[in-house]
């Protein structure tokens, strides 16, 4: 009888140790920000595009570093390369501030939760200015895209979709206006 409620004991201290450990916030409060990640913030800080564009991206509008990533590939002019450079440091130039302003404004939203000192009206003001900031990033990204796509040629921007691993060679429609 001992030996069973020692057992009892040992399997209910594990389904318990098991549901801590799956709880999908457990660890997330030692964050400096806690609603960014550690990689969220150094994406942010980067101006990386951390999947805001994939409206563009998988519906044929490539962006500026991913081009590059395969401009060898893809046989881009020399033209075509500073180009799509030229857009990629544009956009890292006008989004960085963005993320910065962005991990800010989180910062302070989350001092605010922190301080105990939220109202509904600083609440909402403060997710007001976040949602603006997201989709000005947003709009950032998704603009370098429009702009990488109207320099490339429809069959350059069907292999790129082939490469990415979108498109099986003709299946999707791209119909650009250059």
């Amino acid at each position: 009888m001992k030996q069973f409620v020692t057992l009892c004991v040992a399997a209910m201290m594990l389904a318990y140790g098991s549901a801590v450990a799956q709880t999908p916030y457990a660890g997330m409060q030692t964050r400096s920000i806690k609603a960014l990640s550690d990689q969220q913030i150094a994406d942010l800080r980067a101006g990386r595009g951390m999947g805001l564009a994939l409206a563009a991206e998988l519906n044929g509008y490539p962006g500026p570093s991913h081009l590059l990533e395969l401009a060898d590939r893809l046989g881009l002019s020399d033209a075509q390369r500073t180009s799509a450079r030229d857009m990629f440091e544009a956009m890292k130039a006008e989004t960085i501030p963005i993320g910065e302003r962005l991990i800010a404004e989180e910062a302070a939203l989350d001092r605010l939760f922190a301080d105990h000192v939220l109202t509904p009206e600083k609440l909402s003001a403060a997710t007001a200015r976040i949602g603006l900031t997201q989709a000005e990033l947003r709009a950032a990204h998704l603009k370098y895209h429009l702009s990488t796509a109207a320099m490339l040629e429809p069959s350059q921007i069907r292999q790129y979709s082939v490469m990415r691993g979108y498109d099986n060679g003709g299946s999707q429609q791209h119909r650009h206006h250059h």
